[in-house]
């Protein structure tokens, strides 16, 4: 019974309360939505939610210092 309130304060943790909006001019847009069909993007938030995140995410790695730099 305890594990069930631990997991309910750990995915309270992950909730997403942060809210960020940003605009697309037309071809920007255009090219979003024809990749959202020909890919059958079902969840579009996800979608770039995830995409920014890798973006992210990889030039946090090929920033970060190497043993021999």
């Amino acid at each position: 019974m305890g594990n069930k309130k631990q997991e309910s304060s750990l995915s309270r943790n992950k909730l997403r309360k942060h809210k960020h909006l940003f605009m697309l001019n037309d071809a920007e847009n255009k090219a979003l939505n024809r990749y959202i069909n020909q890919y059958n993007v079902s969840n579009k938030s996800k979608f770039i939610r995830e995409t920014l995140m890798q973006a992210i995410l990889r030039r946090f790695e090929e920033d970060a210092p190497t043993l021999f730099d």
